[in-house]
């Protein structure tokens, strides 16, 4: 999927066994969506480090577009990041991707910086990338947000 819907005219930088290795990283996230009829219909991989996540695919089958598959996969890994108290989401895309530039933007995620280049094809071309970001909360340590009674002293 990653090669067909992702990187299609690039050079095939997600095979099957790089996807592996993402898999089975500990600071990885990978969410599937399955249909009992069409199989696999999406997936996700989500890199996750000490404040800072990096959404890095995330795919819809043409067929299973605007159903909300893509919106319940990334609600997912944001819920699971929140959890993790991650600070912020990071991801990019292709620049000219109209239909995942919205996509995102509804998410809540909004542009950052446009990156010239970024991506190259196996024939030399380069096309641009545009960076996207979802902040969570507040970088810096997290604050407590329970803490257990204090006992009194019984000898009082």
């Amino acid at each position: 999927m990653s090669r067909d819907f992702i990187e299609a005219g690039l050079g095939w930088k997600y095979d099957a066994a790089r996807v592996m290795r993402a898999i089975r990283d500990r600071e990885t996230l990978a969410v599937v969506a399955c249909d009992a009829k069409a199989g696999l219909t999406g997936f996700a991989i989500m890199e996750f480090g000490d404040e800072r996540a990096h959404l890095v695919l995330l795919a819809v089958r043409p067929s299973h577009r605007r159903t909300g598959v893509g919106q319940k996969m990334l609600e997912w890994l944001l819920e699971s990041a929140r959890i993790a108290g991650i600070a912020s989401i990071h991801l990019e895309l292709r620049a000219v991707n109209e239909a995942a530039r919205r996509f995102y933007r509804a998410m809540g995620f909004y542009e950052t910086v446009l990156v010239p280049g970024y991506y190259r094809s196996g024939e030399g071309r380069k096309e641009g990338a545009l960076r996207m970001l979802r902040v969570l909360r507040t970088p810096g340590p997290l604050p407590a947000a329970w803490r257990p009674p204090r006992m009194e002293d019984p000898k009082r």
